[in-house]
């Protein structure tokens, strides 16, 4: 992987992210990191862009996801699930479809900052035929953190990266974590207010009584 971003640069990032999205199990927590330390320098005569780097991640992240939506629309539940069995995305989808069935489309922005989670979550929104702006919305809004944390702790990581390669995936869940904690407070305080605003009213005895009253006058009458 570090052969093939070294050599194609932004093209290699594009694609390694697009297949990640695309429900083929290729970790972002090691794509982006080493994309950021190769802008920091890390490789002898190769030069990459930060903003570009993390522009190329999110691209391909949008667009595989768009094609395992497109999967999971017209495929049909039953086809997405037995072809994703081979990938051994099995546990994967299901954790992403609990998500879906308890925040439905919000669930689409939260998948993509939870490890695993965001690279199925676009199957069981197709299935729900969820509308593909709305979706590209979500999608993109979930991407932008994840990655440029990724590409970021690369960069920073800098000339010194053979020596952090191993550590790599704790400022991943690191970022997902604190991200996961800011969303779970956000959940909290909505349904906090949820909580505190007044019932309906409910029709009294009163209001039951008026039906059948004139009911009544309409037979005498």
């Amino acid at each position: 992987m570090q052969h093939f971003i070294s050599s194609y640069g932004y093209a290699a990032i594009l694609l390694l992210m697009l297949a990640e999205s695309a429900c083929i199990p290729i970790p972002s927590e090691l794509t982006m990191p080493f994309g950021g330390a190769i802008a920091a320098g890390a490789v002898a005569g190769v030069h990459l862009n930060l903003a570009l780097v993390i522009v190329a991640g999110v691209v391909g992240n949008v667009l595989g996801s768009y094609l395992a939506w497109a999967a999971g629309r017209y495929g049909g539940e039953a086809a997405t699930r037995r072809w994703s069995r081979f990938l051994g995305g099995r546990s994967g989808i299901e954790r992403s479809q609990r998500w879906f069935d308890r925040y439905g489309g919000r669930a689409v922005f939260i998948g993509r900052l939870l490890p695993v989670v965001r690279t199925f979550i676009s199957l069981p929104a197709g299935w729900a035929r969820m509308r593909p702006v709305r979706f590209g919305v979500y999608t993109t809004a979930g991407c932008i953190p994840w990655i440029g944390g990724l590409a970021w702790a690369g960069y920073a990581a800098g000339a010194n990266w053979q020596h952090v390669q191993r550590l790599v995936n704790g400022p991943a869940y690191a970022i997902a974590g604190l991200i996961g904690l800011l969303v779970i407070a956000g959940i909290v305080v909505v349904i906090v207010r949820r909580r505190k605003r007044p019932p309906a009213a409910q029709p009294g005895p009163a209001d039951s009584s008026v039906p059948a009253s004139s009911s009544n006058q309409r037979r005498t009458d």
